[in-house]
């Protein structure tokens, strides 16, 4: 089969981990307006015109057993764990997926965490940071899993549920990027937007102890609650804010009818603007961005209106992948295809895969992707694939570890 896969309709919450950028992106930058209201036509990309693609297979060992969370790529090693990771287990392996060393720390010590819920790797320093989710505290490791300090942030950092400041990113070598992601989008279920508090979302936080070194002031009119209560179920708006983007970032705020880059010695410039404005619409259609390159700016819309059709096993928001061509200044809805699948199959349920996409928007990688492993063998069998991919599921056998594709710029 031809895998269709969508290079910015999903949004991985622990992405951005690391990368340097370019400064070729911040020259005579055309700012870029969607109207999120309209219906655009469909186009078909092919991920390979775009891209240079690396397929990297995960080795598989009694002791290397894994689902395949990427959580970081550096200049040599990836970081890779279990999708809810309850066991505790962190896999290194190295660029070419051959399994370097498995760490575990999970306990009830001062060093250790019960259960992760993100890892951040520095990749200079050589030190992963774990959040640790029910400790309410942030882990500092280095890669052989030998324990260097440990921090609290604000707000106890931490929730039952995940990082309150999530996604994190690195920002300079001394701090992170983090959103705040308790201002009405996954812990504040109030529907009213008015008793949300106006908070900045967005910060700058020391690596060395947690604490915020600077707030970024992004303008809105009022906060606009990013949860849908309905009589069958309630829906929440869960994308990251923060995407990388060459040496700055890309910053949401929901509630602004502007997307911002930021950057240390640029502060604040617009980058995309939605019409019509958030604040007038009823139900709120709300733009992300995702991957960008040269010639095209993937984003999405979504629409704070439950997806009936998807309501056999979760209460979705309705969603459109949406792309902006530089080149002829206009926006398409889009499918991305694998050109080593050699037939098309859509992917209809974009939002349960929302954990095989990581973006990061570097001078190297645009995103990476998990190809599951039975996936890829029932392709193999049936015909449907071809090139490297085809050589690498040959060997293959359903239980391996998964694959992760690297989408590369191309040079």
């Amino acid at each position: 089969m031809r895998q269709g896969l969508i290079a910015a309709g999903m949004f991985l919450l622990v992405g951005c981990m690391v990368g340097c950028g370019t400064s070729s992106t911040q020259e005579k930058e055309e700012l870029i307006v969607v109207d999120v209201s309209k219906s655009y036509p469909e186009k078909e990309l092919i991920l390979q015109d775009l891209f240079d693609v690396e397929y990297i297979p995960l080795e598989t060992t009694e002791e290397f057993v894994t689902l395949g969370w990427l959580q970081a790529i550096g200049k040599d090693v990836m970081i890779i764990r279990n999708m809810w990771a309850a066991d505790g287990d962190i896999f290194i392996y190295d660029r070419k997926g051959k399994a370097i060393r498995h760490i575990n720390r999970k306990g009830q010590g001062n060093e250790e965490y019960s259960s992760t819920s993100g890892i951040y790797l520095d990749d200079e320093k050589g030190e992963m940071f774990v959040g640790n989710r029910n400790g309410g505290n942030v882990l500092v490791y280095d890669l052989y899993g030998n324990f260097k300090r440990s921090f609290k942030f604000k707000d106890n950092g931490f929730e039952d549920f995940g990082a309150l400041y999530q996604p994190l990113c690195n920002f300079d070598r001394d701090h992170f990027i983090g959103q705040d992601a308790n201002s009405g989008r996954m812990f504040n279920f109030n529907d009213k937007a008015e008793d949300l508090e106006p908070r900045n979302i967005f910060l700058l936080i020391s690596k060395q102890d947690g604490s915020v070194a600077k707030e970024i002031e992004i303008p809105f009119e009022k906060k606009v609650s990013q949860v849908l209560f309905a009589e069958k179920g309630i829906g929440m708006v869960n994308n990251p804010c923060i995407v990388r983007y060459g040496d700055r970032w890309l910053l949401t705020e929901p509630s602004c009818d502007t997307v911002y880059t930021y950057s240390s010695a640029e502060g604040l410039k617009p980058f995309i603007v939605r019409t019509p404005s958030i604040q007038s619409m009823s139900p709120e259609i709300f733009l992300f961005p995702g991957v960008v390159t040269d010639r095209y700016c993937f984003m999405q819309t979504v629409k704070k209106e439950l997806n009936l059709a998807m309501m056999d096993t979760y209460y979705r928001l309705m969603r459109t992948d949406l792309v902006y061509d530089r080149e002829t200044k206009e926006v398409s809805e889009y499918v991305l295809y694998n050109d080593d699948f050699t037939k098309e199959v859509p992917i209809a349920n974009l939002v349960d895969e929302i954990f095989d996409l990581t973006i990061f928007n570097n001078d190297e990688i645009a995103f990476t992707w998990r190809i599951n492993t039975p996936e890829l063998v029932e392709a193999y069998q049936e015909g449907h694939l071809k090139g490297k991919l085809k050589e690498i599921a040959a060997g293959m056998h359903e239980e391996d570890n998964p694959v992760i594709m690297v989408a590369k710029y191309k040079r």
